[in-house]
């Protein structure tokens, strides 16, 4: 896996997993909130599917 994220992307996606996923425990109980999962899990790894199937990179440095 090579990264292709930049660190505010990652940093963004981390933040939006973290308030998504405070839905389910904190806010209205939603379940919607697990899909914070994705961003978090995306976020952490500095890697994203959808990015490679698009050739989308926001990281300067190829690892």
């Amino acid at each position: 896996m090579t990264r292709n994220e930049g660190t505010f992307d990652r940093v963004a996606r981390v933040i939006l997993g973290v308030v998504l996923l405070a839905l389910v425990f904190v806010g209205p109980h939603t379940p919607w909130g697990w899909v914070g999962l994705v961003p978090l899990v995306t976020g952490l790894v500095g890697m994203c599917p959808l990015y490679s199937l698009l050739g989308i990179r926001t990281c300067g440095v190829k690892r």
